[in-house]
């Protein structure tokens, strides 16, 4: 199709396409001596997709990188389909948190019948710094190029310093921790290659998962064909409320900072049915007292490398946890298995 067939049937303008063209989000052919654009399909989902990601305010740099970074689905109509699915719920996450606050203002107002230009300018800043913790998520650790030897690293016995230790042990403590039901519905938070949900689904839960990486997702429907995954985030899981019996997620929170977990445990909260739990394994220390004499023991001990890792990742405060979950209406059960790796076990009220 031609350039004009193409905005008529995504209803934006011509210029606006040649913008994106100039920019090198998208390349399609040309013709043999006319010189007009021809465009294919994949080139109206690719630019649909870029639309889309526009419109949730990706900077064109962002999504240049971003379908730079995924170049090896390019071409895939599922591909596109999945980044727009995992922003548009990204978006919808980010508008029910502005109602919200919004509804708070207005019930703070209707309480005492004046308005307080500081409470609710508290109110608005609040909701302010939960938006950038989420979008200041880098991903530094580089998901997609370890995706192939992943499995391999964390089972490895061969490291120096290795936080995984008895990584198959610890995911056979969250299933028991869990104690699946036949036909439960499970979602596995940050699925990676699939390792967690692969022994859920063994014990008969019906099992769905999603990741920020492509590569990593892959790796797991290799394992998992039959299981349900999908491209998402932590701050925006890809799936509506009240859905799941049970979420588990092992070895991922550690990717994200204090304030972007908190983000992350109220979207386990919000996809959780009202009677659902929650099991999380991860890296942590019990309280930020923990953190620092641990620190302060493999310095004298010149364990540089291990300190390295600790502030390479964020290594959670388990006692801040702790309060944020009891705040979200969980009973919680704590314990620590490995030297890093600690086991929170939590079910609704």
């Amino acid at each position: 199709m031609l350039i004009n067939d193409m905005a008529r049937r995504l209803q934006i303008t011509p210029r606006a396409i040649r913008y994106y063209e100039e920019k090198e989000l998208i390349k399609p052919a040309k013709a043999d001596e006319s010189g007009y654009r021809h465009f294919t399909e994949e080139d109206v989902w690719r630019l649909q997709t870029i639309i889309t990601l526009r419109e949730v305010g990706m900077s064109v740099d962002d999504i240049r990188e971003l379908l730079s970074q995924m170049k090896e689905q390019e071409g895939s109509l599922l591909h596109y389909l999945d980044l727009q699915r995992s922003f548009m719920y990204t978006r919808w996450v980010e508008m029910a948190k502005v109602i919200q606050t919004t509804e708070a203002m207005i019930e703070r107002i209707g309480q005492s019948q004046t308005i307080d230009p500081a409470e609710l300018f508290e109110l608005a800043e609040a909701n302010k710094r939960l938006r950038q913790s989420r979008d200041n998520w880098v991903d530094r650790w580089n998901f997609n190029q370890i995706a192939n030897y992943y499995d391999d690293w964390v089972t490895s016995e061969s490291q120096s310093f290795n936080a995984h230790q008895s990584y198959e042990t610890v995911l056979d403590e969250v299933v028991a921790a869990l104690g699946p039901i036949h036909g439960e519905i499970g979602l596995d938070a940050g699925t990676g290659t699939g390792n967690l949900a692969k022994r859920l689904v063994s014990q008969g839960a019906i099992m769905s998962g999603f990741d920020q990486s492509p590569q990593m997702l892959n790796r797991c429907r290799s394992k998992l064909p039959a299981m349900e995954t999908k491209l998402g985030t932590f701050f925006a899981f890809p799936f509506l409320e009240n859905r799941f019996d049970f979420v588990a997620t092992s070895y991922a929170l550690h990717h994200l900072d204090d304030e972007q977990k908190l983000l992350a445990l109220a979207e386990c909260r919000r996809v959780l049915k009202p009677t659902g739990r929650l099991v999380i394994a991860d890296f942590m220390f019990v309280d930020e007292g923990h953190r620092q004499a641990h620190i302060a023991e493999l310095t004298r001990e010149g364990k540089d490398e291990a300190i390295m890792q600790i502030h390479d990742r964020f290594y959670a405060d388990r006692s801040r946890l702790l309060a944020e979950l009891d705040a979200l209406g969980f009973q919680i059960e704590a314990k620590q298995l490995t030297v890093y790796t600690h086991l929170l076990i939590a079910r609704l009220r």
